[in-house]
């Protein structure tokens, strides 16, 4: 694969930022993972270009990351970070325990991760939680690196508080702060973060409070996370069985086998997706309907509403 680039050319709007057209070409269907950044390829057997991507030039080179690996910092433009495995760097600053703090820090085992991620509120839990939970979360690194740009004259840096490498090869920047807490500068921050994160490809995400129904249920199937507790492998497969027609949580386990033995099984394949309820509608209970989910060929699941995810906030 061969990379050129074009002149610059000027953008109209939003303070005329200067743009050049990257343009890529390849031999094969392919997608190209530069850390971070994933571009698709259409087929190609001349080598002739196939993509052209519009890059924000001005972002790459006016923001710096101030990031952390093995214990010593380094600061990199954006544009140069390309071979950075960010979902493995060091926070960049430390988590705040003091008596009269605001939020609850603590370290929260992500199961999909096999590690712990530091959190400074329980919104930020909450979200660690609901990331464990999607199927398309590979790395997650808290506090990762400070984005730092100047504004008008004033230099200004933030620190985001997730970043999300994703299953193909993708990455997620994630900020979390509820509504009410938003401030002009906290959205200028943000708005500036989600510029820096769309110049090298990357998704930007402002989450806030999830639905509250919705994440009661989830946190208490996270108990269940570990792979441990889809033990013993017989149990799984009968409950899968039993459930293909959907009927109550407590009829099925009866049916399952063991009470005891079952329900642990039964709340990890909730968890997993394996299985599926009304997470949203109700906190679950003995009642709760639950039945097998049926997989796409492309990993998606088919549910009663349609084809989504497991991990997804309804909020």
């Amino acid at each position: 694969m061969s990379i050129t680039s074009q002149t610059p050319a000027p953008v109209s709007g939003a303070g005329a930022l200067t743009r050049s057209t990257v343009i890529f070409m390849t031999d094969d269907a392919a997608t190209a993972q530069v850390r971070g950044c994933s571009v698709a390829f259409a087929a190609s057997t001349t080598g002739t270009p196939v993509t052209q991507v519009a890059v924000d030039q001005a972002a790459l080179t006016g923001f710096e990351l101030d990031f952390s690996v093995g214990g010593v910092r380094r600061r990199r433009l954006l544009g140069s970070g390309w071979d950075v495995r960010f979902e493995e760097v060091e926070p960049v600053r430390e988590f705040a325990w003091h008596r009269y703090a605001r939020g609850f820090a603590g370290w929260y085992y992500l199961a999909a991760v096999g590690d712990h991620v530091g959190y400074e509120s329980w919104l930020e839990r909450d979200r660690l939680i609901l990331l464990d939970r999607d199927p398309q979360v590979v790395g997650v690194a808290a506090q990762p690196f400070w984005p730092s740009w100047d504004d008008g004259g004033r230099g200004r840096r933030h620190a985001p508080d997730y970043f999300v490498r994703l299953a193909d090869g993708g990455a997620r920047v994630v900020d979390v702060r509820a509504e009410d807490d938003m401030d002009e500068e906290t959205r200028e921050a943000f708005a500036a973060t989600e510029r820096a994160c769309r110049a090298v490809g990357w998704e930007f995400s402002w989450a806030g409070r999830p639905e509250p129904v919705f994440m009661a249920n989830v946190r208490w199937l996270a108990r269940y996370r570990r792979a441990r507790c889809g033990r013993p492998a017989e149990v799984a497969a009968r409950l899968l069985e039993v459930f293909r027609e959907p009927k109550g949580l407590w009829e099925g386990a009866g049916l399952a086998g063991d009470r005891l033995q079952v329900l642990p099984v039964l709340f990890h394949l909730l968890w997993s997706g394996a299985l599926g309820t009304d997470l949203a509608g109700a906190l679950m209970q003995t009642e709760s309907v639950v039945w097998t989910e049926r997989r796409e060929a492309d990993g998606r699941v088919e549910t009663a509403a349609g084809v989504g995810g497991r991990g997804q906030d309804p909020a």
